[in-house]
């Protein structure tokens, strides 16, 4: 073998060492969601228009609409599917949260508006008191009621 290609078969060796850290890099750690399971969990709480599904710095990365049509950057735990939105916003609509307070009792459901988080509505409660609600923006439960 000559020095030529000696040199050739070490310059060859490293970029294959270079080519392989930087694959394990950007894969997924083993007993990590898949991009299928990613995209089912985004789905699941309400995310719609998902895009740009990929593994990268560790977790996986997504960009997606929320249920009012806002356009959110997500950022998911690669092992539990936790999901980190840029923005905190709500993965129920208006009418979600409307529905959800129907169904729970509540009437004359009016001034529903998303705010700091968190879903805020004037209502009757069951028992007929004129209140208003916090509501938690992922499940549409009542997670705060004072009267009005």
């Amino acid at each position: 073998m000559t020095i030529k290609n000696t040199r050739h078969t070490v310059i060859l060796g490293a970029l294959m060492l270079a080519a392989g850290a930087a694959f394990a890099q950007s894969a997924p750690p083993k007993a990590s969601l898949t991009e299928a399971q990613v995209r089912a969990r985004l789905s699941e709480q309400g995310y719609t228009k998902v895009n740009d599904v990929k593994f990268e710095d560790g977790v996986w990365k997504a960009d997606a609409r929320s249920a009012e049509g806002e356009r959110v950057d997500l950022r998911l735990d690669a092992k539990t599917g936790a999901v980190y939105p840029d923005q905190q916003v709500a993965n129920l609509s208006e009418a979600d949260v409307r529905a959800r307070l129907s169904a729970a009792g509540y009437t004359n459901v009016h001034d529903v508006d998303y705010e700091d988080g968190i879903w805020n509505a004037e209502a009757d409660d069951p028992a007929g008191k004129d209140v208003e609600l916090k509501i938690d923006p992922a499940n549409g439960k009542v997670i705060g009621k004072e009267k009005d």
